[in-house]
C-alpha cells in the first residue's frame, strides 16, 4: 500500500489558511510563523500536483475548483484523526469533540432546545455548534464540509442528488387566520374558501414555491401581499389582520410576539406533508459522536 506524500500538519494549515483567505491570519490563529504555513501549502500542492489557491497581492487567498473539494476532504481526514487519537488513548468509550449540525431556520425553535438539553444528558462532552440558515445555505455548507449533516425539510432543487435524506417527522400545511376570521371559528378549511384574502407568504427559498404549489393545487392563484422571511413576522402580520398564510410547525400557543392571536385551521383533501430529513452528504462516513447527535434527533417527539 503507497503511503500518502502530505501530512496531517499540511492539511491543518491548508484548512487554516482556507478558512481565513490568508496565510498571515491563518499564521496567527496557529500561532507559528507565516513562512511555516507557506511552507507547508507549498509542499502539499507540489505533493498533490494540484494548484489549492489562487494568491492575490494584497487581497489574499482563493481557493481554486481543486482546492475547494480538498478542502471538504481534509476536514473529514482530520476528523477521522482525531477519533483514531481519542480510541487509542482509552477515551473510545466517551464521545467528545465538536459536532456541527445545520439547521432550518423554522426548525430551529422546536428541535434545538431538545437537542441541546439531550446532549448534555446523554453525552456532556461533545460540543454542539450549530448553523440557522435556509436551505440554499445549509447545502453549500454540507458540500464545503462547514456542517456535519442539517437538520432541514425535504425541498431541495433537482441537482441536489448529492444530499442524502433521512426522513424523521412530517409535517402536514396548515393555514392561520387572525381571531376574529370569517373562518376562524372552523376547525378545518379548503382553501377555495380564502381565495378572496390576500396571502402572507414565507419567503424563504423552496418554501416559497411549496407553499404557492399547495395554494396552486386548490385551483385558485394565491393574491401575495406580504413577505417576510421571519417565521414570526409571518403570524404577526396574520394576527394584524393582514391577511392568511400557510405554515408546517406548530406552536403551542396562538399569540404572537406583539400580542396578537391567530387560530390554526386544518386543511381538508390529500396534501402531502413536508418531510423534516436529516440531510448529509451522500458516501461521506459520519463520526461516532455526529451519528449519537443523530440519534438523539430521531428521538425527539414531532
Amino acid at each position: 500500500m503507497t503511503t500518502p506524500g502530505f501530512t496531517l500538519v499540511q492539511l491543518r494549515y491548508f484548512i487554516a489558511a482556507a478558512e481565513r483567505g490568508s496565510m498571515t491570519a491563518a499564521a496567527d490563529e496557529l500561532r507559528i510563523a507565516q513562512s511555516a504555513v507557506s511552507s507547508a501549502i507549498a509542499n502539499l500542492e507540489h505533493e498533490l500536483r494540484l494548484q489549492l489557491f489562487i494568491r492575490h497581492r494584497a487581497r489574499g487567498l482563493t481557493l481554486t475548483s481543486a482546492g475547494e473539494r480538498l478542502l471538504a476532504q481534509a476536514r473529514d481526514l482530520l476528523t477521522r484523526a482525531r477519533d483514531v487519537e481519542a480510541e487509542a488513548r482509552g477515551s473510545g468509550g466517551t464521545l467528545s469533540g465538536p459536532v456541527t449540525i445545520g439547521c432550518f431556520v423554522t426548525l430551529a425553535p422546536y428541535y434545538l432546545p431538545a437537542l441541546f438539553a439531550a446532549c448534555d444528558e446523554h453525552h456532556p462532552d461533545i460540543e454542539l455548534n450549530v448553523v440557522e440558515a435556509e436551505a440554499e445555505h445549509l447545502h453549500r455548507a454540507l458540500r464545503s464540509g462547514g456542517i456535519d449533516f442539517a437538520l432541514t425539510y425535504g425541498l431541495s432543487a433537482p441537482a441536489d442528488t448529492d444530499l442524502h435524506r433521512e426522513t424523521i417527522a412530517l409535517a402536514p400545511a396548515y393555514v392561520i387566520v387572525p381571531a376574529g376570521h370569517r373562518l376562524a371559528d372552523r376547525a378545518t378549511v379548503d382553501l377555495a374558501e380564502l381565495a378572496p384574502d390576500p396571502m402572507v407568504l414565507l419567503d424563504l427559498p423552496y418554501s416559497r414555491d411549496y407553499f404557492r404549489a399547495v395554494v396552486a393545487a386548490s385551483g385558485s392563484a394565491p393574491d401575495v401581499r406580504y413577505r417576510s422571511q421571519s417565521y414570526e413576522t409571518v403570524r404577526s402580520l396574520v394576527a394584524q389582520g393582514l391577511g392568511y398564510s400557510l405554515l408546517n410547525q406548530r406552536p403551542r400557543t396562538d399569540q404572537t410576539y406583539g400580542g396578537g392571536e391567530v387560530v390554526a385551521l386544518e386543511l381538508r383533501g390529500d396534501r402531502p406533508p413536508l418531510e423534516v430529513t436529516i440531510t448529509a452528504v451522500d458516501g461521506v462516513r459520519q463520526t461516532a459522536r455526529a451519528q449519537a447527535v443523530m440519534d438523539l434527533l430521531r428521538a425527539i417527539p414531532s
